[in-house]
């Protein structure tokens, strides 16, 4: 079975809903996935916005959500999951606005992508604190042993 990942408030590809937004009350959507390879060791997810800060000239990609070391045997997070409900052993990285957590969509201008790309990984990552995407992707290479990746679409409202 092939590692996907899900969410019951959008499809691939599709809107993602005003409550997941900085619009909105800013909850974290709510994710499920399944096929993690028996030989995983622990699963990675990172949200990031590769069109920031204008999808038609964009400079840099946002990061707004990093966990690692969540159990391999974890099968999703619920709506508005705060520290207290990720999986046991699940640790938090930082976003690009310096904290953890989940911060949802608040694009400046034009419909960006939002990418929940979850990784299954061979190794738990060790020594990291409160570490960056960057750091987290450094800590992964040679490590993944299989990925999956949800887009969602999000346009602020006049």
């Amino acid at each position: 079975m092939t590692l996907k990942i899900d969410s019951a408030a959008f499809g691939n590809s599709g809107a993602i809903p005003v409550q997941y937004t900085c619009q909105g009350e800013d909850l974290s959507p709510p994710l499920t996935w399944e096929g993690v390879p028996e030989q995983a060791s622990s699963l990675v997810l990172i949200v990031d916005d590769p069109d920031a800060p204008d999808p038609k000239a964009p400079k840099m990609t946002w990061v707004h959500w990093v966990l690692y070391n969540m159990s391999p045997h974890a099968t999703g997070l619920p709506e508005d999951a705060k520290s207290e409900d990720l999986p046991t052993g699940t640790a938090e990285g930082l976003n690009d606005w310096g904290r953890t957590g989940y911060g949802g969509p608040c694009p400046p201008i034009g419909r960006h992508r939002y990418f929940h790309k979850l990784y299954a990984l061979d190794t738990i990552l060790e020594g990291l604190k409160r570490p960056t995407k960057a750091q987290v992707e450094a800590a992964m290479k040679g490590h993944v042993i299989a990925q999956a990746e949800l887009v969602g679409t999000y346009q602020k409202a006049r």
